[in-house]
């Protein structure tokens, strides 16, 4: 499944909105455990979110599924939080689409940008109370850099461990 293809297909605040709140009703699970918000709040909040010294407009992005609706949808925002640095702030699947192999090239495609864009390293965040996520990040090659919070998101306070993936070298080839 490592070769699924994938194309993160940019996302308008306007026109994807409803398909932003499809994705959050799908991933109800995800929801509850991370903000407590309805659908309709998180995929407002989606959109509003940047990060505090970012360089330039996130990147919002979705990816389509097999049926045609969108079955992934993340943040990356650049030039955070060093000038060196791409963040994925969120990467969200829908139930249905997880352990298939989308995450992974999900996340190839995300290291070929930030690479062509300058990037030396990719950081998450991930939320203590997301074991599943941080096992994924970490069969992703992403390390433990630090702990912190607890940081309050919507309804709910957590406890964020940032990782990070060096990416020196690891895209020579791509330009």
């Amino acid at each position: 499944m490592a070769d699924t293809t994938v194309v993160l297909a940019p996302l308008h605040p306007v026109v994807d909105l409803d398909a932003v709140m499809a994705v959050y009703r799908r991933a109800a699970d995800y929801l509850a455990l991370e903000s407590g918000l309805t659908p309709d709040a998180a995929a407002r909040a989606f959109f509003d979110d940047r990060p505090p010294a970012s360089a330039g407009e996130p990147l919002k992005f979705g990816v389509g599924g097999e049926a045609g609706p969108l079955a992934a949808i993340g943040d990356l925002a650049f030039g955070y939080p060093e000038p060196g640095d791409a963040y994925l702030g969120l990467l969200l699947l829908v139930p249905e689409a997880r352990g298939r192999g989308l995450g992974q090239a999900i996340v190839g495609e995300v290291q070929k940008l930030a690479g062509a864009r300058g990037a030396s390293r990719l950081l998450v965040g991930v939320l203590d109370a997301n074991q599943r996520a941080r096992i994924f990040w970490e069969r992703q090659g992403f390390r433990l850099t630090r702990t912190s919070g607890p940081h309050d998101f919507g309804h709910r306070r957590h406890v964020v461990h940032r990782l990070e993936l060096s990416l020196a070298g690891a895209l020579g080839t791509c330009a």
